[in-house]
């Protein structure tokens, strides 16, 4: 193992426990079964990750290098995985959740090396590789799934007082550590503190959009916390790819600011379209959160990359060739997630792999013992 560790390595690893395992609490009849999946995940996750990565970033001589910088890709992987989880939370067995890690982190694996190595695509942070291709990754495995009498049972997602104060921990979690989770990865030598201020700036923006446009687009004009809890933390996703890029302080509260207006927009408009029509069901909201944040990240991303210097990626390559490696990743993710997600939930549906009942999705008691 390598002597060095990185300094945003605790942060990254506090993340994926504490921070992705308490913000699935907030389900009232599934509270403490979601935390125990998604330390399952976690455990099984970070292995595979070990191993598959090893084989395309850390094998030399017959052997794989294990060290600080293999368990920070290993935990990277290990988010965008709780983020796929998120879309099915409740409707699969622990046996399913597995068999989803496996190809998750496979799937994962190849997209990262396809657009970091093969591209040369600049995502430190991950709004791809991290949060589109986990979004969309779990969003298709929960088509594939879709279960009937969910549609009718929206009791069941009803929250209580005390998975709510839970979520809320692990939601302030990843608000505090989420700059450290941005700049683990940089590669240019002043791009660190850079990645960790437009984080930061983009995160109060974004938790403040929230807040005003919550209360906004209901009657009751009245805050709802599950999507405070979920909303607040746009600002993290879209600076996944511009973090490191120079976008100033002032520009990070301006696209902050709107991607925190796109969870509260997307929850109230387009989940009820994608459950009714589209048959989508998405239990945490990882579109609102994750999914079209990153997206708006990437387009970012191009944007600053043809405004950028030819010197800021050395060698030959130009702002052009630059601009089109990043353009091409935007539908090589999603290709591989769509895809990929498909296939891993035909491989879910198998006769053999017992879900549970969709009449009682959603309940601590039909797998744990409360």
């Amino acid at each position: 193992p390598s002597a060095s560790s990185p300094p945003g390595f605790r942060d990254v690893h506090l993340q994926a426990l504490l921070g992705f395992g308490l913000l699935v609490a907030f389900l009232g009849r599934y509270g403490p079964g979601s935390v125990a999946i998604s330390i399952l995940v976690v455990a099984f996750a970070i292995q595979w990750a070990i191993l598959i990565q090893g084989f395309s970033y850390f094998f030399l001589n017959g052997k794989i290098y294990v060290g600080a910088q293999s368990m920070v890709s290993a935990d990277f992987c290990t988010a965008a995985i709780l983020i796929s989880t998120g879309a099915v939370l409740g409707r699969v067995n622990p046996v399913q959740m597995l068999l989803l890690t496996l190809l998750g982190v496979t799937l994962f694996t190849l997209n990262e090396y396809i657009l970091l190595s093969l591209m040369g695509v600049s995502d430190s942070g991950g709004s791809l590789t991290v949060h589109t291709f986990g979004a969309y990754f779990g969003l298709m495995v929960s088509w594939i799934l879709h279960q009937p009498h969910m549609d009718k049972r929206k009791e069941q997602q009803d929250t209580g007082h005390q998975p709510d104060v839970f979520a809320v921990v692990g939601t302030i979690y990843l608000w505090i550590f989420w700059p450290s989770f941005t700049s683990a990865t940089t590669v240019h030598d002043n791009a660190e503190p850079w990645a960790v201020l437009n984080t930061y700036f983009s995160l109060v923006a974004s938790t403040l959009a929230t807040f005003v446009l919550s209360p906004v687009l209901y009657e009751e004009s009245t805050l709802r916390m599950v999507q405070i809890q979920d909303a607040t933390l746009a600002g993290m996703a879209v600076m996944g790819m511009a973090g490191e890029m120079l976008v100033t302080p002032f520009g990070a509260l301006i696209v902050g600011f709107l991607a925190g207006l796109i969870p509260p927009l997307g929850f109230r408009f387009l989940t009820p379209v994608l459950c009714s029509r589209l048959k989508i069901q998405d239990t945490c909201g990882v579109h609102n959160v994750h999914g079209l944040p990153g997206i708006l990240g990437a387009l970012l991303g191009m944007l600053l990359t043809a405004l950028a210097t030819a010197d800021a990626y050395g060698g030959s390559r130009t702002a052009t060739d630059q601009v089109l490696c990043q353009l091409c990743a935007l539908p090589v993710t999603l290709l591989l997630a769509t895809l990929g997600g498909s296939l891993t939930g035909a491989v879910l549906k198998i006769k053999g792999l017992r879900s549970p009942p969709d009449t009682r999705c959603l309940e601590n008691t039909v797998l744990w013992e409360v």
